[in-house]
């Protein structure tokens, strides 16, 4: 059942190899590392932990009844930590439902590289200010948008639901 798998084992190399590419001008000698947490929850972090939210476009395609639909409204929450010159990412991105099926599964988002170069470029920018207390502004990079003829639905999408998407309520 596609719905409840995360990303495919491709699409995690995938992430891993623009992190590291995005990541390779951070702090000489600091190493960094990608790692997906199903379990992610924005704003329930350990100690010394910082976090953020990432936002980029996706598709998904529902596993029950095949309906596809895009979304420039995809939150991806990350938590970082830097300890002893080693730096770890977590990161889940956030499902939608299909507004269709009223029994379907959450989907996971399926983004396609350029996005994803985008929001490692933007999440890296998080983690210099964040890790390394750089004072970058409020820069970031725009992701590729999509084409969206339905109105965003707050009942389908697991960003609202958790009080990070922006049709919800502001957040950082």
């Amino acid at each position: 059942m596609a719905g409840h798998l995360f990303l495919s084992w491709t699409a995690s190399l995938e992430w891993t190899r623009l992190f590291q590419t995005a990541a390779k001008d951070l702090k000489p000698g600091d190493s960094w590392s990608l790692e997906f947490d199903e379990s992610l929850m924005h704003n329930s972090h350990k100690p010394g932990w910082k976090q953020c939210i990432v936002s980029t476009g996706a598709r998904y395609k529902c596993s029950e009844c095949g309906r596809r639909w895009s979304s420039n409204k995809v939150r991806v929450a990350c938590h970082m930590h830097l300890s002893h010159r080693h730096g770890v990412v977590k990161v889940r991105p956030c499902c939608q439902k299909c507004k269709m099926c009223t029994d379907g599964p959450m989907e996971k988002p399926s983004i396609d590289s350029d996005n994803i170069s985008i929001l490692m470029k933007n999440l890296v920018e998080k983690i210099r200010m964040k890790c390394y207390n750089e004072d970058l502004g409020t820069r970031k990079e725009p992701f590729r948008r999509f084409n969206g003829q339905s109105p965003h639905e707050p009942a389908h999408c697991e960003a609202c639901m958790q009080g990070v998407c922006p049709k919800s309520r502001p957040f950082r």
